[in-house]
C-alpha cells in the first residue's frame, strides 16, 4: 500500500497598513469566497480521503477581520457604493480593477461580463482609462460591480444556492438590492471558512499546519549570509541581517494564533517557500513542531544523490525520495517530508488544460506506479509520496474552478486498492532515516535567489537591517507604540515583498508590493518617533522603473502667495505632479477622493514655490486637523509642516539629521497661505542651499499623526536651484 500525503498551502501576504487600517489588495476576501471554504468543504463528499491544509497566519488574521466585517479595502468599498453615486475617479477604478479574473474560465463563460470587457478593450491602448470609463453607463457599471464579485463565489454556491443561481440567471440589469444580496453571500462564505476547517480537523479528516506568522524566509532571518552557500560571489546587502530571535518570534506567534483559532497546538510547519537551513531546524524544534516539509531538490543536495527521472517524469531511483527523514542534530530533530516536484507541479501548472477525468486518471496512475517502483526496490516497503502545492491560485485556470478535477482525484483515491491518503503528521511519524545536515534552499531551485539575489532585494534587506537596528536601539517610546513598531518589523520581513523584486517575477501589482514593503518599514520609524530614511520614499524597483508622472519646470515663476488662483500666468511654466494614477492600483481605502489631486512647483532665483490643490478648499482641509508637509531628501532631514486653524496658516521647518532629533528652525521669509489652494514660498537660503544645488522632496498629507497620502508615489520631485543662466537656457519662442 502506498501512502499519499496531500498538502494544500493557503497563503496571502499581509495587505493591511497598521497605521491607516487600509487593506490594499482584495485577494484574501476574493479567495476566501472562492477557494478557502470550498477546498475543505469538498472533503465532506469523500469521508475516506485525508489531506493537510497549511493556513498561513497572515492570511488567517485578515480573513478573521473580513469575516467580522471590520476590514475594508477600496475594491470592496467601490464595489458596494451605489453605481449612480460613483465619482469620475471611482468609475475609472471600476474599469481598471474589476476585470482581475482569468478570462477563459471566469469572464468568457458569462455573456454580460464578456461584453463589458470587450467594451473596455474596443478602443485599445490609445484611450485613457478615464475616457474608457466615461463610455460606460451607470447600469453597465452596476453590472460590473456585481460580476467582478460573482465570478469569485464558490462553485458549490453556483450549483446549489438559490440566491447565486438567480443572479447568474439574471445576468444583467442588476439592482442595488442584488448587490446587497451578493454581499450577504460574501459575508456568509467568509464566516464559514475557519469553522469548516475546525470541523474537518475535529472529525480527523484533515490536519491543519501553519507557517511563520508573516511568511518570512526563516533561513535568511537567521543569517542572510546563508545565500553565499549557493552564490559565493554574489553581491550582498550593505549590512548582514542575522536575527534568529525574529525567526523564533514568527514561529511562536504562529503557534499562538493557531491555538486560539483551532483549539490545539500545530504539530506541522510548512516553512515559507519550503525554505530550510541548519540554523532554522533547532528553532522549529524548540517551538514544538514535529514535522516540516520542503522540496525533493533539497533532499538531493543534502544527500549528494540526484533524483533521475525518465522522459515521462517518473523517478527512476525512488527509494530515497518516498520516505520521511529526521532532520537535525540529536535532541533538536524534526521530521521532514520532501515533495515530489513533478507530481506537485502537474497539478499546479499542467492539468488545468486537460479534461478533468483524464487529468485525475493520469495523476492517480502516476502515484500508483511510483509506489510500485519504490516497493520493488525496497523489498516490499511502503512508499510515502508527498504532494505539496499552492491550494488557491491554480483553480481559476481549471474547468469549474478545479472542482471537477478534485472530485475525480478524490473519487479515485478513495477507492484505489493500492493507495491510501494520510495527513502529513501520519506521513512523518517515526522516520527511520536521519539527515544531520540539510542543504540551505527553498522549493524553487534549492536556493534563495528570488528573495535576495537581485539588487532590488538586497536594497530592501539593507533597509530592513537599518530599521531593525533603529528599533532595537529605541528608547523612551510608549509601550503601545513600541509594540506597533515590532509588529511592522515582522510584517516587513515577509517573503512576498521580495518575491516581486527583480526580473524573475512580475505582475501588474509590482508597484503595490514595493510600496507596501516600504510603507511597513516607514511605519517602524514613525512608531518610534525617528526620522524616516529618505530612500524609503523612493521605489526599490530598478528592473522596470515606474513612470514618474513628474513634469519639470520650464521657466522661472514668482507667484503671489495668497492661496488663490490670482491669475492664469503666475504659475505658467511651473512643474507639476500627476497624483492620481489609476493604473498604479495603489489606492487608499477611503471611499472619498484623494485630498491632494495636483501639485505644482517652481522657483525664481531666490525661492522655491509649491502649490497644492484638491477637490475641497485646502483652507478647510488643514483647518480640520490635517497637516500638509514637505519632506526633503535633499537637503537631508528638512521638513516643513503646514497647519491651519483660527490663527491662520502656520508653516514650521524642522531640521532632523539622520538618526537624531532636530530643532525647529524659524525662517521669517517663508510664506504660506491657504484658500482654495495651498501656496508656499521657501527661500533657498532657509534650506541651506546654494545655486545649482539639488533639492528633492515629497508632499504628504498626515491625519492624526499617520501619513495617509504622499506624492509623488515612487520617486521625489527633484530639481536644481537655478542660477542666472536658467532663463536663457530654457527660453523658447
Amino acid at each position: 500500500m502506498t501512502r499519499v500525503a496531500l498538502l494544500w498551502h493557503m497563503h496571502q501576504p499581509f495587505y493591511e497598513d497598521l497605521a491607516t487600517g487600509e487593506h490594499i489588495l482584495p485577494w484574501v476576501r476574493l479567495h476566501a469566497t472562492k477557494d478557502y471554504w470550498g477546498m475543505v468543504a469538498l472533503l465532506r463528499e469523500f469521508p475516506g480521503v485525508k489531506a493537510t491544509f497549511n493556513l498561513v497566519p497572515s492570511l488567517l488574521v485578515q480573513l478573521e477581520a473580513f469575516a467580522q466585517d471590520r476590514a475594508r479595502d477600496r475594491h470592496l468599498e467601490i464595489g458596494l457604493k451605489p453605481a449612480d453615486a460613483l465619482t469620475e475617479e471611482e468609475r475609472a477604478y471600476c474599469i481598471e480593477e474589476f476585470f482581475h479574473a482569468h478570462p477563459p474560465r471566469m469572464i468568457d463563460p458569462y455573456p454580460r461580463y464578456r461584453e463589458l470587457l470587450a467594451k473596455r478593450e474596443v478602443n485599445g491602448p490609445g484611450l485613457s482609462i478615464r475616457a474608457k470609463a466615461a463610455q460606460f453607463s451607470t447600469e453597465e457599471l452596476r453590472d460590473l460591480q456585481v460580476w467582478h464579485k460573482l465570478v469569485w463565489i464558490d462553485p458549490y454556491y453556483f450549483d446549489r444556492d438559490e440566491r447565486v443561481r438567480a443572479l447568474v440567471a439574471k445576468g444583467s440589469r442588476f439592482t442595488e438590492g442584488d448587490k446587497a444580496t451578493l454581499r450577504a453571500v460574501e459575508l456568509e462564505l467568509l464566516r464559514r471558512v475557519v469553522p469548516e476547517y475546525r470541523d474537518a480537523a475535529t472529525r480527523g479528516q484533515i490536519e491543519i499546519s501553519t507557517s511563520p506568522f508573516y511568511h518570512p524566509i526563516l533561513p535568511l532571518l537567521c543569517d542572510t549570509d546563508i545565500y553565499l552557500r549557493t552564490h559565493p560571489t554574489s553581491r550582498m546587502p550593505r549590512e548582514r541581517f542575522r536575527r534568529p530571535e525574529d525567526a523564533a518570534a514568527q514561529l511562536s506567534r504562529a503557534v499562538a494564533l493557531h491555538e486560539r483559532l483551532f483549539g490545539r497546538q500545530p504539530v506541522g510547519l510548512w516553512p515559507s517557500e519550503g525554505s530550510v537551513s541548519d540554523a532554522m531546524v533547532p528553532i522549529v524544534a524548540a517551538c514544538g513542531f514535529q514535522w516540516m516539509a520542503t522540496d525533493e531538490e533539497i533532499l538531493a543536495k543534502s544527500t549528494g544523490r540526484e533524483f533521475i527521472r525518465d522522459r515521462y517524469g517518473n523517478v527512476e531511483n525512488p527509494e530515497a525520495l518516498y520516505r520521511a527523514y529526521r532532520v537535525g542534530r540529536e535532541g533538536q530533530q524534526v521530521g521532514c517530508g520532501f515533495r515530489d516536484h513533478t507530481l506537485s507541479d502537474l497539478i499546479g501548472f499542467t492539468y488545468a488544460s486537460w479534461n478533468p477525468d483524464d487529468a485525475a486518471e493520469n495523476f492517480v496512475r502516476r502515484l500508483a506506479d511510483a509506489g510500485s517502483r519504490y516497493s520493488a526496490r525496497t523489498n516490499g516497503a511502503e512508499a510515502t509520496i508527498f504532494v505539496i502545492l499552492d491550494g488557491e491560485n491554480a483553480w481559476e485556470h481549471f474547468e469549474g474552478q478545479g472542482r471537477p478535477f478534485l472530485r475525480a482525484v478524490y473519487t479515485r483515491l478513495a477507492s484505489h486498492p493500492a493507495l491510501r491518503t494520510v495527513t502529513m503528521a501520519e506521513a512523518c511519524a517515526a522516520p527511520r532515516d536521519s539527515l544531520p545536515s540539510i542543504f540551505p534552499g527553498s522549493w524553487i531551485n534549492a536556493n534563495f535567489y528570488i528573495w535576495i539575489g537581485h539588487a532590488d532585494d538586497q536594497r530592501a534587506w539593507s533597509q530592513l537591517a537599518d530599521a531593525r537596528r533603529a528599533l532595537e536601539g529605541a528608547t523612551g517610546v510608549a509601550p503601545e507604540a513600541l509594540a506597533r513598531a515590532w509588529e511592522e518589523m515582522l510584517i516587513a520581513e515577509g517573503s512576498d515583498w521580495f518575491w516581486w523584486y527583480g526580473d524573475d517575477h512580475s505582475s501588474e501589482h509590482d508597484l503595490v508590493f514595493d510600496e507596501l514593503f516600504r510603507r511597513h518599514v516607514r511605519n517602524i520609524y514613525r512608531a518610534i518617533d525617528m526620522p524616516v530614511p529618505e530612500e524609503l520614499f523612493v521605489t526599490n524597483i530598478t528592473t522596470h522603473p515606474p513612470s514618474s508622472g513628474i513634469v519639470a519646470p520650464t521657466s522661472v515663476i514668482t507667484p503671489t502667495i495668497d492661496g488663490e488662483a490670482t491669475n492664469y500666468f503666475e504659475w505658467l511654466g511651473a512643474g507639476s505632479v500627476e497624483t492620481v494614477a489609476v493604473g498604479d492600483a495603489m489606492h487608499e481605502v477611503s471611499v472619498r477622493e484623494l485630498s491632494i489631486t495636483e501639485i505644482e512647483f517652481g522657483f525664481d532665483l531666490e525661492n522655491l514655490y509649491v502649490r497644492v490643490s484638491g477637490p475641497a478648499p485646502m483652507r478647510d482641509l488643514i483647518s480640520g486637523g490635517e497637516q500638509v508637509s514637505l519632506n526633503f531628501l535633499k537637503p537631508e532631514g528638512c521638513r516643513i509642516v503646514i497647519t491651519g486653524g483660527d490663527g491662520g496658516v502656520r508653516a514650521q521647518m524642522t531640521v532632523v539629521p539622520r538618526g537624531a532629533v532636530g530643532p525647529t528652525r524659524h525662517c521669517p521669509d517663508m510664506k504660506a497661505a491657504a484658500g482654495r489652494l495651498l501656496e508656499l514660498q521657501v527661500p533657498f537660503q532657509c534650506l541651506g542651499l546654494t545655486k545649482l544645488a539639488t533639492v528633492a522632496f515629497f508632499v504628504s498629507l498626515n491625519r492624526h499623526g499617520a501619513e495617509v497620502e504622499h506624492h509623488p508615489r515612487h520617486q521625489p520631485i527633484e530639481l536644481q536651484v537655478p542660477d542666472e543662466r536658467f532663463p536663457a537656457k530654457n527660453w523658447t519662442a
